[in-house]
């Protein structure tokens, strides 16, 4: 997927953060004066919430901090998060 090639680094993103986990990079076509996504490093089938499964919800609570994280250092007056 486009996702996969630019964790790669196949293709160029303007990253905001990176760990283990998570890899977040501003949107290309913006929808927001601040777009930025946060998505897994390892999908594991994780394409959805819908298609969450138990042993992930770890994983989708560090999403969702980094979410947190980024919106308050990008954001500071407040933001909205969308999943």
């Amino acid at each position: 997927t486009i996702f996969d090639k630019l964790i790669a680094g196949d293709i160029p993103a303007d990253i905001v953060y990176e760990d283990d986990k998570a890899f977040a990079f501003r949107d290309v076509n913006p929808q927001a004066p601040t777009h930025v996504l946060v998505i897994p490093k390892n999908r594991d089938g994780l394409v959805g919430v819908s298609n969450a499964r138990e042993d992930q919800k770890a994983l989708l609570g560090h999403l969702v901090y980094v979410a947190g994280e980024i919106g308050k250092k990008e954001c500071p007056e407040g933001f909205r998060l969308v999943i």
